[in-house]
């Protein structure tokens, strides 16, 4: 699978198009720690991650796999992802590792918390932290 459709030329997507930043190990497929890697290559993934990406994917978002795995587990990953038909457009290796992730940027940032089922995403209020005026 793989990159198969072009990411934006500019800097902003169409108000419709998502672009979903996804976590692999806990999120995709088990929670497989860098230094037991020797599982990445034998666990199988999530069947409703593996559907609901696929579909996010054929919809026309952009979906990106952001992992704590180390860049020199880069091409044991995107062959994983190929191997159990993950429709992706782009592989980040080097997100740091640990949670409690606050990420501060120019652009609108959404987040979700996986908390054990992928399926469709429905609006909710939340209380969130933002910078003071």
């Amino acid at each position: 699978m793989g990159v198969k459709s072009k990411l934006p030329a500019g800097p902003l997507l169409n108000k419709e198009v998502k672009n979903y930043l996804i976590d692999i190990d806990g999120t995709i497929t088990d929670d497989i720690p860098n230094e037991e890697w020797e599982k990445m290559v034998s666990c199988l993934p999530y069947p409703d991650a593996l559907e609901t990406i696929n579909r996010w994917y054929d919809q026309g978002h952009i979906i990106c796999f952001f992992t704590s795995r180390t860049e020199d587990l880069k091409q044991l990953t995107i062959d994983w992802l190929d191997k159990h038909g993950f429709k992706y457009n782009s592989v980040l290796c080097g997100k740091p590792r640990g949670g409690n992730y606050h990420w501060i940027d120019n652009h609108l940032v959404k987040a979700t918390r996986f908390k054990g089922k992928f399926t469709d995403m429905v609006k909710k209020e939340v209380v969130i932290e933002v910078f003071k005026d």
